[in-house]
């Protein structure tokens, strides 16, 4: 009898335990912020792996194109290469994914373009103010083969193949208070992101700023720290800064983007086809995703003013004053960039 009761209590107790894991299991599953994402296939079979890596949440068109190209190559490639997309830094920040990027140990990073200026100077052509301004600038740089190849080419010396570019928006200010023109500016503490043209350029408009961790703004946009922050209107609406800054100023300098780098002695390893494969469907992809940002920030700012956030337009001659501001960092960045091309991509897209 002593027996059975124990063995009832076991069986109890097992069954509660089954029961408790297959809830966490759920749990789990409705936290999971990419479970809308899994693939719909096994990946297990493949050949080859391309692990892909970015510090962004897919809701951005410019982060979500990893997961269709992930499903485009595996469809085109009849299963043999797996892109193994890793969103939202699961892989690190971006300073240590370059660095096994550059080693293999990761074959590919959607990166920001603030950070691939650490690969090479070249790259951050795209980031100097009133250069790659617009989206139809940023398609004409694309589709312009001795701009694109030159910029592309720089990272080579790291080893790395720039493989095509998307993007997250343009770049203005939200804020706290409102900001009608530069006179305004000047009394806000704007954070901007953790990269040397940037904080090239901040000094030079002479306006104040914080540089500062991504992870930090929440907190020091609700505690007064910050009161300002450089950033699009895409990813201020998704990331919810707008519940705390109001206004939003259009400076319209630079176009937010992500550098698609690749480790190019894992690529060179690929079979003929395979290398076709995955460049043709990059491409394609990177191609659908800048138009599919276009759309996504005009859809998000008319979805920031329905919650009441309102939209400054910076005026033309507040525009000419950040250009003119600008001068020595065009010299500085020109100096390293180097100054032919600079002139040719500014001129061609001004074009």
């Amino acid at each position: 009898m002593m027996l059975k009761r124990t063995a009832a209590i076991l069986m109890s107790l097992t069954l509660a335990s089954v029961l408790l894991m297959s809830g966490n299991a759920l749990a789990d599953a409705k936290t999971d912020p990419l479970a809308t994402w899994k693939p719909s296939f096994d990946p297990s079979g493949a050949k080859y792996t391309y692990i892909l890596s970015n510090v962004s949440h897919p809701a951005i068109e410019g982060t979500a194109v990893g997961y269709r190209i992930r499903d485009a190559v595996w469809e085109k490639s009849n299963g043999r290469i797996y892109v193994d997309f890793r969103p939202l830094s699961q892989l690190g920040g971006e300073k240590d994914v370059l660095s096994k990027l550059k080693m293999g140990a990761v074959q590919g990073i959607l990166c920001s373009s603030v950070a691939a200026a650490n690969v090479a100077d070249k790259l951050g052509i795209v980031n100097l103010p009133y250069v790659v301004d617009t989206f139809e600038k940023l398609d004409q740089f694309r589709a312009d083969t001795e701009l694109f190849k030159e910029f592309s080419d720089s990272a080579l010396p790291a080893g790395l193949k720039v493989v095509d570019i998307t993007g997250y928006g343009t770049y203005g200010w939200a804020t706290t208070v409102p900001v009608r023109s530069l006179a305004e500016a000047a009394q806000v503490n704007f954070r901007i992101a953790q990269a040397p043209v940037n904080t090239d350029i901040y000094k030079n408009w002479n306006l104040k700023f914080t540089v500062m961790p991504w992870p930090d703004v929440p907190q020091a946009l609700q505690t007064g720290v910050i009161n300002g922050l450089d950033h699009t209107p895409t990813v201020c609406n998704i990331t919810k800064k707008f519940d705390v800054a109001k206004y939003f100023t259009e400076v319209n300098y630079a176009q937010g983007l992500f550098i698609h780098m690749m480790n190019k002695r894992w690529f060179n390893k690929l079979p003929d086809d395979l290398q076709k494969i995955l460049i043709a469907v990059i491409e394609e992809e990177s191609a659908k995703s800048r138009a599919l940002t276009k759309t996504q920030q005009e859809a998000q700012i008319a979805a920031a003013k329905e919650k009441g956030v309102e939209f400054f337009a910076l005026s033309d001659s507040d525009r000419n004053t950040l250009v003119e501001l600008a001068q020595p960092v065009y010299d500085a960045w020109g100096s390293k960039i180097g100054k032919e091309y600079l002139g040719k991509v500014r001129t061609t897209l001004a074009h």
